[in-house]
C-alpha cells in the first residue's frame, strides 16, 4: 500500500481483528475533519501523518504546534532509532509497503518572533467582533468599539497596531457627547474599560500580533519546486498561556482565508488544509454570534478549497452544528469514568455510520495508543462505515528538533527577512497626534493675538493719559507765566512747545522700550508678516 495514490491518502489499515485499509480521498479533503481522543492516545501522530501526506500530494498545510513536537516534520525519521522496529512492524502489519523516512518543507511561524518568522495582522483586519471576543468585552463595550471602527473608516484613520486603537479611543472619549448624538450612547466608562482590556492584552504580549508587515496569505499557501506543499507550523507552546489570543488569532486566519480566496467549487484536492489543535479553546465561553460565525465559515470555506480539521479531546467540545459538517473522522480512545464522560462517549459513537461487525461505543473505549475508530467520506461524499484502524507510522522525526536546527531552517526559509522588521507607517496614532499639535498651535496663536490686541488698547490708553497730563501741566505753566508778565512772548511759546515735544519723545521712547511698547511693535510687525 502506498502512502499517497493519485487521488487518495493512506491513513491506516487493519491487521487481525481490524477492518479494511482506510483512505482519505483528496477530492473530499476540503470537507473538513475531526481528530479526537484523550491525552496520550495518538492524536499528534495522526495529525503528523496527515500533514505529511497532504504535503506529498502538493497541498500546503497550516497547523499549530501546541507541545513543540510537530517541529519534527522538518527532519527525517531515523532508521537506526529506537522506534524503528516498532514502526517497521506496524507498517508490515497494515500492508504499508511504501513506508520510508523523509523530511518535509517547513516554514516556522511565531507570534512572538522567537521560534519562527513573526506573524501579524492589523487591528482593522481583525475587526470589532473578533477583537471584542479577544478582549472579553460586554455588549455595551463592544458597541463603543464598533463606533470607534466606524469613526476610523469615516475619518481616514487607519488602525494598524494597538497604539492606533488606544489613541482613537482617547479621541472618542473626548468627543463622546457629539458622537453619542450620531451613533448612540458613548460612555467614557466603556472607553476606559476597553483601554484597560487593551493594557492587559499588551502585557500578555498580544501587541506583537498587531502591526505591519501583515501576513500575506500566499506565504502560507506555498508549494516547493519539487511539487510538495509547504507545512506552516505556528509555535503555540507559549501562546497557549493566553488561550483567548490563540483561539482568536486562528479564527481570524480562517476568516481571512474565507474572505480573500476565490471560489473554486469542487477541486481535485484542497488548496490548503488547516489543523486547529486544542479546538475546544475556540468555543469555550464563546458568545452565540461568534459560534454562528465559525459555523458559517466552516460551511462555506470548503468552496474556497480549504479543509479545516479540528483536533480536540472530546467530540462534544465542538458544537453540534459544526460537528455535523466534519465528514472525515479519526476517533482515538476516550476515557469514560464519569457520567458526563459516558454521555459524551455515547454521543461520539452515534455520529458514526454503524458497522455490524463491532460495537462502536465499546471500540472507542478500548482502542490502544496509535489505534482509532475511523470514518472517511466515500464516493459521492457518503460517510464510510466505521472501522477499527491501526494508524500508519510517520516518515518524519517523532518529537521536536533542536533549537539550532530550527534556527537554521528559519534563516534559509524562502520568506526569511520579509516579516522580521516592523514597519510603522503613518496611521491613526500619528494622524491624531498631528491634529492635536495643529489644534494646540491654533489655540496658542489665538491667545497671542488676543493678548496683542489687549496690549495695544492698554498702550494707547496709557499714552493718551500721559499726553493729557502733559497738556494740563504745560497749560498751567503757560497760564502762570501770562499772569506774571501779562503777555506771552514768542520765545517763551517756542520754549514751551520744545519742552513739551521733548517730553513726549522721551515718554514714547520709554513706552516703546517697555513691555507695552514691545507688544505694539510685535502687533504691527506681526500684522505685516501675516499679511505678507
Amino acid at each position: 500500500m502506498s502512502e499517497t495514490g493519485m487521488d487518495r491518502i493512506f491513513v491506516g489499515g487493519g491487521g487481525e481483528g481490524y477492518g479494511m485499509p482506510q483512505h482519505l480521498l483528496l477530492k473530499y479533503g476540503n470537507r473538513h475533519g475531526l481528530i479526537a481522543g484523550a491525552t496520550g492516545t495518538g492524536k499528534t501522530v495522526t495529525l503528523q501523518i496527515l500533514a505529511e501526506s497532504f504535503s506529498k500530494a502538493g497541498v500546503p498545510v497550516f497547523l499549530s504546534d501546541v507541545k513543540g513536537d510537530l517541529s519534527g516534520l522538518a527532519k527525517s525519521g531515523d532508521a537506526l532509532g529506537k522506534l524503528h522496529d516498532a514502526f517497521a512492524s506496524r507498517a508490515a502489519t497494515i500492508g504499508f509497503t511504501d513506508f520510508g523516512y523523509d523530511s518535509f518543507p517547513v516554514t516556522f511561524w511565531d507570534l512572538y518572533g522567537e521560534q519562527g518568522h513573526p506573524i501579524r495582522t492589523t487591528v482593522s483586519e481583525m475587526g470589532p467582533l473578533l477583537l471584542s471576543q479577544l478582549l472579553q468585552l460586554t455588549e455595551a463595550q463592544e458597541g463603543v468599539l464598533n463606533i470607534a471602527f466606524r469613526v476610523s473608516d469615516e475619518q481616514g484613520l487607519p488602525l494598524l497596531d494597538l497604539k492606533d486603537l488606544q489613541s482613537l479611543l482617547i479621541w472618542v472619549g473626548e468627543n463622546s457627547d457629539s458622537l453619542s448624538l450620531r451613533y448612540g450612547n458613548v460612555s467614557t466608562a466603556s472607553v476606559g474599560a476597553i483601554q484597560r482590556a487593551l493594557l492587559v492584552l499588551e502585557n500578555q504580549g498580544g501587541d506583537r500580533l498587531f502591526g505591519e508587515p501583515a501576513l500575506e496569505l500566499s506565504d502560507i499557501m506555498r508549494t516547493d519546486p519539487d511539487g510538495r506543499g509547504r507545512i506552516s507550523i505556528l509555535a503555540s507552546d507559549k501562546l497557549m498561556a493566553s488561550p483567548k489570543l490563540y483561539a482568536t488569532f486562528l479564527l481570524w486566519l480562517l476568516s481571512e482565508l474565507f474572505e480573500e480566496l476565490p471560489e473554486v467549487g469542487n477541486p481535485d484536492k484542497p488548496k490548503l488544509v488547516f489543523f486547529f489543535d486544542e479546538a475546544h479553546l475556540l468555543f469555550d465561553d464563546a458568545p452565540k454570534a461568534l459560534v454562528d460565525k465559525v459555523e458559517q465559515v466552516a460551511r462555506l470555506i470548503r468552496s474556497k478549497g480549504v479543509g479545516v480539521y479540528f483536533v480536540t479531546q472530546n467530540p462534544d467540545d465542538v458544537p453540534e452544528d459544526i460537528l455535523g459538517q466534519l465528514g472525515n473522522r479519526v476517533q482515538h480512545a476516550l476515557r469514560a469514568f464519569t457520567a458526563r464522560d459516558q454521555k459524551a462517549l455515547k454521543l461520539a459513537a452515534e455520529t458514526y455510520r454503524m458497522n455490524p461487525r463491532f460495537d462502536i461505543e465499546t471500540a472507542i473505549k478500548e482502542v490502544g495508543t496509535g489505534e482509532a475508530v475511523t470514518s472517511f467520506l466515500e464516493a459521492k461524499g457518503v460517510p464510510g462505515m466505521a472501522e477499527q484502524t491501526l494508524i500508519r507510522p510517520p516518515s518524519s522525526q517523532l518529537g521536536p528538533i533542536t533549537a539550532g536546527e530550527r534556527e537554521e531552517i528559519v534563516k534559509t526559509s524562502p520568506i526569511a527577512g520579509k516579516y522580521e522588521a516592523v514597519v510603522d507607517r503613518e496611521s491613526a496614532f500619528e494622524l491624531l497626534k498631528a491634529r492635536a499639535a495643529a489644534a494646540a498651535q491654533e489655540a496658542e496663536a489665538a491667545e497671542a493675538t488676543q493678548a496683542e490686541a489687549s496690549g495695544n488698547v492698554r498702550g494707547r490708553d496709557e499714552l493718551e493719559r500721559e499726553f493729557s497730563k502733559a497738556r494740563r501741566y504745560d497749560g498751567q505753566s503757560y497760564e502762570r507765566a501770562s499772569t506774571k508778565t501779562g503777555t506771552r512772548s514768542t520765545s517763551s511759546r517756542k520754549s514751551t512747545d520744545k519742552s513739551f515735544g521733548e517730553e513726549m519723545t522721551k515718554m514714547v521712547m520709554k513706552e516703546l522700550t517697555g513691555t507695552t511698547g514691545r507688544r505694539i511693535v510685535r502687533g504691527i510687525l506681526g500684522g505685516l508678516f501675516k499679511a505678507r
